[in-house]
């Protein structure tokens, strides 16, 4: 204990003096150069110049922003003068003893293998590859880093001021900001010139070899009397192993340089985020592992490294695919953990108060659909909805909040409107839903199931009887297409719940911006906002578009001083809509199918209507009900068995009437009044509900 006490002090009594360590350090490295130094002492000092070399390559990997290593550029300068001065001191004893340590000899005769020749040609390739390759591109990337950082400064500087301004930070986060600027500007500043410094470096390694050549052999042959050939093999393996040993320590600084220039600002250092960023797509590593497979069966390619090779690939894709899944699944415990915990804090009930309007949740096995980088649309196609509606209706729908329920079932998905289910269903990832839109030519195998959308019965099909499917006259539609089709019907069903006061002001303000002398005789001045949303969720609700304000609000206009009553309203803007009813209807024959009723029908049921402060009543017996809903099921069956998707037609007196009854047992049904179709659509009768309640 005595032992490590007292060495942690001597650590700390070194860490007050390092500014004089530090300056002694420079003092003796500028010494070296003139003073001879023992071939021991330089061998000391070699080792110490690899070791601090890699020492401030691991540094720079291990930093996530250059600012971490701020000192790097004064660094720089002073490992290059200690490398130049090592030159000198060991050319020294070169020359004047023909021996300069035992570090220098054994990169001379072990490392190279004791032939000057080859030591040469290794030494000129480390120059050629600090020089060309390390130094060049360095030096480029830190001239654009400069410009490109002092170009940024005034808008950094003015983003901090606009935060400040904001209240988004204080004043002391924002003098730290204003100084980090400062600082990064400076870094780079200083790494354009100091990158001159390991280009020199280079040039300077190469030059003092060709100088100890030459300075050996004169000393070697002149004043040694050794002949050519000994005097050229003694001092070129001697300067060659000098220039190995020093040009081994520069190259890493150079690698140092580039990294620290080249390095982006990243949250982990540059260890995990090659790993990460490399290994981080199973697909990829799939693929070069199947390529390598084809190199390992190409004749005259060699098999065996390929294959290892593709196993490795093959391997490294099939773990990443793993941690790719059990990252999702942890993400997913997190997030569930993360809202409960939420939930639990007193400050966070009035935010289980905010309702979504719409809501899609989703089992974990369905997330791959949403999520792009697994190829998942489903994100593009709720954009195509959103777009689909509202050149449709006319209605904004709002933003769609997906989400993940751990509690559905893995391959379940649940429609909420406004926090309440309205629909819910269950795919099978890796196959397709088949339907018989008419006749099919030959029957297909799969899994019995329902159409989440409209019920219809379908079949679970695998992807490769898709082709067979589709040639044998099915409809076949994929997931993501099922899910977007199932949520386009909730919204249109839902359309009218889905307009808010606030969906209807944001109308009215853009439709002011064209429009101002209408929207303003309307809204406030004979009916408000809220009067407004109704007359349009009663449109809605009956599948009537509303791009056409213009129109609607006219309509308002001219009758809404007479009355309020919003069933009134309705009906007299459905008529000046009458032109578009008549064209939504029409089908491919160009006239639109209606089912007629018996005026007698018609008439009982306008001696039925009552107006009450609850709305509009129908005072039918319910045995005279049951019968108007039997003729009309009748008559209903009837034109579907002819191919024809009919609307009711009937008197404008008894139309909301007539929607009213329908909706209960036939809500897709249709109803319009003789006064919605338009002068020049052509109607067709295909059948009617006579008083009796028998269709005919």
């Amino acid at each position: 204990m005595a032992v490590k006490g007292s060495a942690q002090g001597a650590i700390f009594k070194i860490g007050e003096y390092s500014d004089l360590l530090v300056f002694l350090a420079v003092i003796l490295v500028v010494v070296m150069m003139v003073l001879p130094m023992p071939p021991l002492l330089l061998d000391l000092l070699l080792a110490l110049n690899i070791s601090l070399a890699l020492l401030v390559l691991l540094l720079t990997m291990n930093i996530q922003g250059a600012l971490q290593f701020s000192i790097f550029p004064s660094l720089l300068l002073i490992t290059t003068l200690f490398r130049l001065a090592l030159n000198v001191s060991s050319t020294r004893l070169i020359l004047l003893q023909g021996y300069a340590g035992e570090i220098i000899r054994a990169f001379g005769n072990f490392v190279v293998g004791g032939n000057y020749v080859v030591g040469f040609v290794v030494f000129l390739i480390l120059v050629v590859i600090q020089f060309i390759v390390i130094t060049k591109g360095a030096e480029r990337v830190a001239e654009v880093a400069a410009r490109f950082t002092l170009d940024a400064m005034p808008g950094k500087q003015m983003s901090i001021d606009a935060d400040l301004n904001a209240g988004l930070i204080d004043e002391k986060e924002a003098r730290r900001r204003r100084a980090e600027i400062e600082r990064e500007a400076d870094f780079y500043g200083a790494m354009d010139g100091a990158s001159k410094f390991v280009k020199g470096d280079a040039i300077a390694g190469l030059v003092i070899t060709a100088i100890n050549i030459i300075g050996g052999f004169a000393v070697g042959v002149g004043q040694r009397g050794m002949g050519l050939g000994e005097a050229l093999q003694h001092y070129t393996l001697l300067t060659v192993g000098d220039g190995l040993v020093t040009q081994i320590p520069a190259l890493l600084i150079a690698t140092a340089t580039g990294i620290i220039i080249t390095r982006a600002a990243s949250e982990a250092n540059m260890g995990r985020d090659v790993s990460h960023q490399l290994l981080s797509e199973p697909r990829v590593l799939a693929i070069a592992a199947g390529v390598l497979v084809l190199f390992a069966v190409v004749p005259g390619l060699p098999t065996v490294p390929f294959l290892v090779l593709s196993l490795l690939f093959g391997l490294l894709g099939y773990a990443s695919s793993r941690r790719h899944q059990e990252r999702q699944v942890q993400e997913m415990e997190k997030e569930a953990q993360r809202e409960a915990e939420e939930a639990k804090k007193p400050e966070r009930v009035s935010a289980l108060l905010k309702l979504d309007a719409i809501e899609l949740e989703i089992g974990y096995s369905l997330i791959p659909l949403v999520d792009a980088n697994q190829g998942g649309d489903l994100l593009d196609r709720i954009t195509m909805i959103r777009r689909q509606i509202a050149i449709e209706l006319g209605l904004v729908v709002p933003p769609i909040r997906i989400r993940d329920n751990m509690q559905l079932g893995p391959n379940a998905y649940v429609i909420k409107i406004k926090g309440i289910e309205v629909g819910r269903g269950e795919l099978m990832p890796g196959h397709y839903l088949a339907m018989e839109s008419g006749p099919v030519s030959k029957r297909v195998s799969g899994i019995e199931t329902r159409e989440p959308a409209f019920g219809l019965p379908a079949l679970w099909i695998p992807e490769e009887a898709k082709e067979e499917a589709e040639l044998a006259g099915y409809t076949v539609v994929d997931s993501p297409s099922i899910i977007a089709t199932h949520l386009t019907e909730i919204i249109r069903s839902n359309a009218a719940e889905l307009l808010g006061r606030q969906d209807v002001k944001k109308l009215l303000d853009e439709l002011k911006e064209d429009h101002a002398a209408l929207v303003d005789e309307v809204v406030p001045e004979l009916l408000t906002v809220g009067e407004v949303q109704r007359v349009l969720q009663n449109l809605l609700r009956e599948g009537v578009p509303i791009r056409d304000l213009v129109t609607i609000l006219e309509t308002l206009g001219d009758f809404a001083r007479a009355t309020k009553d919003q069933i009134f309203l309705t009906e007299k803007v459905r008529e000046a809509l009458a032109r578009q009813i008549s064209k939504q209807y029409t089908n491919d024959q160009g006239y639109i199918p209606v089912i007629t009723l018996d005026p007698a029908w018609e008439q009982e049921i306008a001696d039925a209507l009552q107006h009450t402060d609850r709305g509009l009543t129908i005072a039918l017996a319910p045995e005279r009900v049951e019968a108007f809903y039997d003729g009309l099921s009748r008559a209903v069956e009837r034109a579907a068995a002819a191919g024809h998707q009919a609307v009711v037609l009937c008197s404008p007196v008894i139309r909301a009437a007539v929607r009213k009854l329908v909706a209960r047992v036939l809500p897709r049904l249709a109803v319009i009044s003789y006064n919605e179709v338009a002068p020049n659509a052509q109607v067709q009768s295909v059948g009617m509900v006579s008083l009796e309640g028998h269709a005919s």
